[in-house]
């Protein structure tokens, strides 16, 4: 019968033999060098990790882009990837269209696009080329309030906010769509925006009111 022979440490004269590591001392040292080395991950991303930019990145294909927004003619140009819902908040500084899902199934993010209504996370910016887009922020008239945005105030239709701008640009859509004859109507041409606090009955009173139903 073959016994199993341990190998031997050689001990150099004059120094006191080091026991073999103990499962603990094996842990913390691998738990201390793991995490250093996410910490090392972690300050150094990778450029892929990065905040989406404002600027077409070295190497990455690019276009030239010329549109309508609120009525003043822009040109830009972005990476072609870029939504129509970043080049507004992060080109054009109009943040009132908010990220919502990112997934085109809140409606956050509506705005209009040659009158109709279009999910911006899910709309590619450069095939707008000469398009005209109307966000929230171009619906009033100065300090007049768009029709549906006293609506909103009048009916008290909103409570955090963070779906309201997406709300109105879809309820104007909604009414140049003629689709406001019933409440059921403009419940089912409406039902593509969520509102988590549950203001549905309020909102469909703002439409009603700016379409004049009310």
């Amino acid at each position: 019968m073959s016994t199993e022979r341990r190998p031997q440490v050689v001990t150099p004269p004059g120094e006191s033999p080091t026991p073999p590591p103990t499962r603990r001392t094996f842990i913390a040292t691998t738990t201390v060098v793991g995490g250093a080395a996410v910490a090392g991950g972690l300050i150094a991303a990778p450029p892929a990790l990065a905040a989406e930019g404002t600027v077409v990145p070295e190497g990455l294909p690019g276009s030239r882009l010329t549109l309508t927004v609120n009525g003043v003619r822009r040109t830009v140009t972005v990476d072609n990837r870029t939504s129509l819902l970043d080049l507004l908040r992060e080109h054009l500084d109009l943040t009132g269209s908010k990220k919502g899902c990112n997934a085109g199934a809140c409606g956050a993010c509506t705005v209009l696009v040659d009158g109709r209504r279009v999910n911006s996370c899910l709309t590619l910016a450069v095939r707008l080329e000469g398009a005209e887009v109307t966000t929230i922020e171009g619906l009033a008239q100065g300090d007049q309030l768009h029709p549906l945005q006293q609506a909103f105030i009048d009916q008290d239709a909103f409570q955090c906010g963070f779906c309201t701008s997406g709300q109105i640009v879809s309820g104007v859509g909604c009414i140049q769509e003629g689709h406001t004859g019933s409440p059921e109507e403009i419940r089912e041409w409406m039902s593509g925006n969520l509102c988590r606090c549950g203001c549905y009955v309020k909102i469909e009173r703002a439409v009603e009111q700016a379409a004049g139903r009310k």
